[in-house]
C-alpha cells in the first residue's frame, strides 16, 4: 500500500463524520418529538404542561426537518465549479490518449475518463461526474457518467514546449491520482466538500444567508481534514509513480518552471496589449516556444535547454495542433482579460506576423490620440494666442485642416478609442487606479492652463507642455488624471458592449493590477515618441517575445527610450529625450498621424 493512502482514508472518514454529525443534529428535534408523542400515547406523560411541550417540540422538529431538507437539496443539486477548459476528444488526440492509458496501465490505476486543456502551466484531475453537471448540461460523455474517473486537465503550454518523454514524466504522478480517487470514502468526502462549496456560492448569489451560513460552518469544521486528505492522496500518487520515468521527471520539472516564466511574460507583455485593442493572438501556445527559446538564449542558466528542441514535441500527439492552439488562445483571452467566448468584428484573431502593424502601431496611435485629447481638454480657447490655429475651434468644431496624412486630435481620439474624446471642460469619474477626480483635474487645469499654440498633434506640443510643468507637478497630475478618467470611461463603454456580446464582466484571473496615472502618462508619452519616430525617422513597430511592443531602428530594438521619458514625466526635464530624438533624426514639429 502506497504511503499516504491510510492517512487519506482516515481523513476522509473524519470529513464524513462531520456530515454524520450534521445529520444527527438535524434529526435530534424529530427524535425528541417521537419520544414525547410515544410517551403521551402510552400515558407515561399526562397533564397540561406536557401537551403544550409536545406540540412545541413537534413544530420545531417539523421546521428543522424542512430547513434541513432544503439545505440538503441545495448541497446535492448545486453544481460544483468546473474549470473552463478546451475539451479534447480521443479522435482529436489518439496518441495522447494512448500515452495516458499506457501510464495508467503501468501504474495499475483507472485511466482518466477524458482529457481537456487549460491555458495555464499546471495539470490536475477534476471530477465532473456530479449529477448537477448532467442536469445542467455542463458535462457530457463518459466523464459525466455516475462513478466515472476524473478528467485529466493538462496545461496547453506543456504540450508545445515539452517533449513527449518529458510530458509523460510530468503526467505520471497526476494520472496516478485516479487510484486513490476511486476509493468510495475519498470520493464521498470530496463530493461532500464540493457540495458545501457550491452551496455557499448559491446562497451568496441568491441571498440565501441561512443556506450559506451552515455551509460555511461545515466547511470550517472539515477544512483541516479535507486538506490533509488531499495531501495524502498526492503522497500516494507520487509514491505510485516513483518507478515511471523518475530520472527524467527531475529534468521535466525544470521545464515546468521555465514554461511558467515564459508563459507569464508572453501573457502580460505580448498578449495583454493585443487584448486591450480588441484582438487576440491566435497561436499563444506556438508563441510560447519562441518566448522560451528567447529566454533560454538570454539566460545562461538555461544553456542547453534549446538542444531538446530536436526531439519530438508533445503537440505532435494532437491531430490538429493549430486548431487546438486557437481554441486555447481564445479561452486564455476570456480567462485573463474577460473577452467574449467567440470571435467577432470587434474581437478578431491576429497572427504573429501581423502583430507589429495590427497591434503595436495601432496601440501607439490610439494612445497618442488619447494624449492629445487630454491636452485639448486642459487647454481652453482662452489661453491660446489670439488668432492662433488650434486643433479645435471655440465651439469644439474642427479647426484648419491638418497636413496630409494627419488627423485632428479630437477626431482621432474618438475613432481610436472607440468613444467620444474628452471635450474641453468635460468631467469624468476617476479611474480604477485612484487618479484625481473630475474636480481635482478641472481645478489643476484652471490653475495651470496649457498655453497651447500648436496647429496639430505634434511631439513638440507634448515636450513643451511637460517641460513647462517643471517644478510644479499639479499640471502633470491633472494630465495623468485626465488620461486615467478617459481610459476608465472607454473601458466601461467597452465592457458594456462586450457584455452584450457575451464577454465576461471581469476576467476570472486578472493578469495585472490597474495602472497608476503616472504610469499611464509615461506610456502615452512613449507611444507619442514612437509614432513620431515611425512617421519622420524611418523607425518601425516591432515585437519582442518576452517584452512585447518595441521600437525598431534599422532593424535593431531600442531599449534606451524609457529612462528618458521618465526624466520628462517625473522631472520635467526634456533634454535627455531631445538629445535622443535629435540623434535619431525625429522631427518633433511634424504632425503625427493618429489614425
Amino acid at each position: 500500500m502506497e504511503a499516504g493512502v491510510p492517512s487519506a482514508r482516515s481523513r476522509a472518514l473524519a470529513v464524513l463524520r462531520v456530515r454524520s454529525r450534521a445529520l444527527a443534529a438535524a434529526l435530534l428535534p424529530a427524535a425528541l418529538a417521537v419520544v414525547l408523542v410515544t410517551a403521551r400515547a402510552t400515558g407515561r406523560l399526562s397533564g397540561e404542561p406536557w401537551a403544550a411541550v409536545t406540540l412545541v417540540v413537534c413544530a420545531v422538529a417539523a421546521l428543522v426537518l424542512l430547513l434541513a431538507g432544503i439545505f440538503a437539496a441545495v448541497v446535492l443539486r448545486a453544481s460544483p465549479a468546473v474549470t473552463p477548459t478546451v475539451p479534447l476528444s480521443e479522435a482529436a488526440a489518439p496518441d495522447l490518449y494512448r500515452l495516458v492509458r499506457d501510464l495508467a496501465e503501468r501504474m495499475d490505476v483507472p485511466p482518466p475518463s477524458a482529457i481537456a486543456l487549460t491555458p495555464d502551466c499546471d495539470s490536475w484531475l477534476e471530477d465532473r461526474a456530479h449529477a448537477a453537471h448532467r442536469r445542467g448540461g455542463i458535462a457530457g460523455g463518459p466523464q459525466s457518467a455516475p462513478g466515472a474517473a476524473p478528467v485529466l486537465v493538462i496545461g496547453s503550454p506543456f504540450l508545445w514546449w515539452m517533449r513527449v518523454a518529458e510530458l509523460r514524466a510530468v503526467l505520471a504522478p497526476v494520472v496516478a491520482g485516479t487510484g486513490p480517487s476511486a476509493h468510495p470514502d475519498i470520493a464521498d468526502a470530496r463530493g461532500f466538500v464540493r457540495g458545501l462549496d457550491a452551496a455557499v456560492d448559491v446562497g451568496g448569489r441568491r441571498g440565501l444567508g441561512w443556506v450559506a451560513a451552515p455551509a460555511r460552518l461545515l466547511l470550517r469544521l472539515c477544512r483541516t481534514d479535507a486538506a490533509e486528505m488531499e495531501r495524502g492522496v498526492a503522497a500516494a500518487a507520487s509514491d505510485r509513480a516513483q518507478d515511471v520515468d523518475y530520472g527524467l521527471r527531475i529534468v521535466a520539472q525544470e521545464q515546468v518552471g521555465l514554461a511558467y516564466a515564459g508563459w507569464d511574460r508572453l501573457l502580460t507583455r505580448v498578449a495583454l496589449p493585443a487584448w486591450r485593442m480588441g484582438r487576440w493572438p491566435a497561436h499563444l501556445d506556438a508563441g510560447v516556444v519562441s518566448a522560451l527559446t528567447e529566454l533560454s538564449r538570454r539566460d545562461r542558466l538555461a544553456d542547453g535547454f534549446t538542444s531538446r528542441l530536436g526531439e519530438r514535441p508533445a503537440c505532435d500527439l494532437l491531430e490538429q495542433p493549430g486548431v487546438i492552439d486557437e481554441e486555447t488562445s481564445l479561452l486564455a483571452a476570456r480567462l485573463f482579460h474577460g473577452g467574449p467566448a467567440e470571435a467577432g468584428p470587434d474581437w478578431s484573431p491576429v497572427e504573429w506576423a501581423a502583430y507589429p502593424e495590427e497591434v503595436v502601431d495601432r496601440t501607439w496611435r490610439a494612445e497618442a490620440a488619447r494624449l492629445h485629447a487630454a491636452l485639448d481638454a486642459l487647454a481652453g480657447p482662452a489661453v491660446r494666442p489670439a488668432g492662433s490655429a488650434g486643433p479645435t475651434g471655440p465651439h469644439g468644431s474642427a479647426g484648419p485642416a491638418a497636413p496630409a496624412g494627419s488627423a485632428s486630435p479630437a477626431g482621432a481620439g474618438s475613432a481610436a478609442s472607440g468613444g467620444p474624446a474628452a471635450a474641453a471642460g468635460s468631467a469624468a469619474p476617476s479611474g480604477p487606479s485612484g487618479a484625481a477626480g473630475p474636480a481635482t483635474i478641472e481645478a489643476a487645469g484652471a490653475a495651470h492652463p496649457i498655453a497651447d499654440g500648436f496647429a496639430g498633434p505634434t511631439l513638440e506640443r507634448v515636450l513643451d507642455c511637460l517641460a513647462n510643468a517643471s517644478g510644479d507637478g499639479a499640471l502633470g497630475e491633472a494630465l495623468a488624471g485626465r488620461l486615467s478618467a478617459d481610459l476608465a470611461r472607454e473601458e466601461r463603454a467597452g465592457g458594456a458592449a462586450g457584455k452584450a456580446r457575451g464577454a465576461d464582466a471581469v476576467p476570472l484571473f486578472p493578469l495585472q493590477p490597474p495602472r497608476s496615472g503616472r504610469d499611464l502618462l509615461a506610456d502615452h508619452v512613449t507611444a507619442m515618441v514612437c509614432c513620431a519616430a515611425v512617421d519622420s525617422a524611418g523607425a518601425a513597430p516591432g515585437m519582442d517575445w518576452l517584452d512585447g511592443p518595441v521600437l525598431l531602428v534599422d532593424g535593431d530594438r531600442r531599449t534606451d527610450l524609457a529612462p528618458r521619458v521618465l526624466c520628462l514625466v517625473e522631472d520635467g526635464d526634456p533634454e535627455p529625450l531631445r538629445e535622443w530624438l535629435s540623434a535619431l533624426g525625429v522631427r518633433t514639429e511634424e504632425p503625427v498621424r493618429l489614425a
